[in-house]
């Protein structure tokens, strides 16, 4: 938020003076999800969790999450979190889709067993599961970091948009919907532009993806081969 040695980090300074001033911007009286935007290990999570308890007491904030934390980083702050008789962490924002699936190894086993919330962002890969090939072929076309994506990854892409195509699904359903179907997921964060982008959104709510869907969708965009250490050590 600055360049100043208080304008970054967890310190009880900075959370405490970091939610007042979001409290003045919203116009608001309380937050009800406040979320640690990436770890920070240098401040202890004693000082961490009092700053909380201290927002929650005031009845600044409800909930407290997590984005971008490694799943010892989860079981490190409910253990501490735990011997305060403080409920924790009740979520964590991890980057997540067909695309990128590393969580699978650590962080989604974490907050499987201490009960968080996954909210996954970017999840269908920065428009690469939105049907990118079908709107390249449209005449819309992408920007260069994109286009070496497409190029480098273009076989799953055909198959992944033919395997759409032969469910009647548009492709960014598909993968809104395959995230939907793990039990640890709560929400994925998506970002429609317009209207009709979010009602597309909404269909993967009804979208039941079969065994043999999932199993074709795993062999396209392979995973970390399950959780660990079974993905490496068997």
């Amino acid at each position: 938020m600055g360049d100043g040695r208080n304008e970054r980090g967890l310190s009880a300074y900075h959370i405490k003076r970091a939610c007042e001033q979001s409290l003045r911007r919203l116009k608001t009286d309380h937050i009800d999800l406040y979320q640690m935007h990436h770890i920070e290990r240098t401040t202890p999570w004693e000082e961490i969790w009092q700053a909380m308890e201290q927002l929650i007491r005031e009845g600044k904030v409800t909930y407290v999450g997590s984005s971008n934390f490694a799943g010892w980083d989860i079981a490190t702050a409910q253990c501490l979190a735990r011997e305060r008789h403080f409920m924790g962490l009740v979520s964590e924002q991890s980057h997540y889709s067909l695309v990128v699936r590393t969580v699978e190894l650590e962080v989604i086993p974490a907050c499987r067993h201490y009960g968080l919330g996954l909210i996954p962002y970017s999840p269908i890969g920065g428009g690469l599961l939105g049907g990118v090939l079908r709107k390249a072929s449209a005449g819309r076309r992408a920007n260069e970091h994109m286009q070496q994506r497409i190029e480098r990854l273009r076989p799953q892409l055909e198959a992944y948009e033919a395997l759409c195509q032969e469910l009647g699904e548009e492709p960014a359903d598909i993968a809104l919907a395959w995230l939907l179907h793990n039990p640890v997921v709560t929400a994925p964060i998506i970002g429609p532009r317009t209207v009709e982008q979010l009602n597309g959104n909404l269909r993967a709510l009804e979208i039941a993806l079969s065994d043999e869907t999932l199993k074709r969708l795993s062999e396209i965009w392979p995973g970390p081969g399950g959780e660990a250490p079974n993905a490496y050590a068997w």
